[in-house]
């Protein structure tokens, strides 16, 4: 069964009822901050029937911070002129829809080959997989939200490279993310925590950013 994140206005979800077939379902409001603190999920319910501009921005979030999990709108039909390709959607489904029909579609999308590789290995001994939404280091699988393990995978795939604070908030929160870079630190503090005896694989540079240090050695931490 999935782990549905379901993202609506109010933080309720109008499909509650997949509960009921051993889904689980978490249940967070278009704000940003609660986005980025999501567990990990199989698959997003973006509710887009009562504020079409609020959920079309939370797409755009979405997009821009490179989520990977599939992502199904909840429409009705009065909003679907305004559906495109460009909120990054693989379905939807309209209010009233049967809890048979949700579910199946939900399935459908758990069962859709990832068109990325599924695993980033280097020599940090660390261990991305993408299609588990997993992260290990030295074989122990690391805790993480959403937002840790989005951050942990693009410092992991550009290895050694330097982004300031601003850059990783572009990057990975997105150009409409509405918090500020203090975010980006926290987000570090917490990998760093969970990382344990390895955490100098995210090393700061002074009075520019954070990177991953490919030889894992230690070096100055903030």
């Amino acid at each position: 069964m999935a782990v549905v994140l379901c993202i609506s206005p109010g933080g309720q979800t109008p499909l509650s009822a997949l509960e009921a077939l051993g889904h689980q379902l978490i249940q967070v409001t278009f704000d940003p901050q609660q986005l980025a603190d999501a567990p990990r999920h199989d698959v997003v319910l973006l509710d887009c029937r009562h504020n079409l501009m609020g959920a079309k921005a939370v797409a755009r979030i979405l997009n821009a911070a490179g989520w990977s999990r599939p992502l199904m709108l909840v429409a009705n039909e009065s909003v679907l002129a305004a559906v495109s390709a460009e909120w990054g959607l693989k379905d939807f489904v309209l209010e009233g829809a049967s809890l048979a029909e949700v579910d199946a579609r939900v399935r459908i999308l758990l069962d859709a080959k990832p068109t990325q590789q599924s695993e980033v290995k280097n020599s940090t001994g660390l261990t991305i997989d993408l299609a588990s939404y997993t992260a290990k280091i030295a074989g122990k699988a690391l805790d993480l939200t959403f937002k840790e393990f989005e951050l942990l995978r693009h410092l992991n795939e550009n290895p050694g490279r330097v982004f300031s604070r601003e850059q990783l908030l572009s990057e990975v929160w997105g150009y409409d993310y509405f918090g500020g870079t203090r975010t980006v630190d926290v987000h570090i503090r917490r990998l760093r925590a969970k990382l344990g005896e390895h955490e100098s694989l995210i090393g700061t540079v002074r009075n520019v950013g954070y990177r991953l240090n490919p030889d894992g050695q230690p070096e100055e931490n903030s």
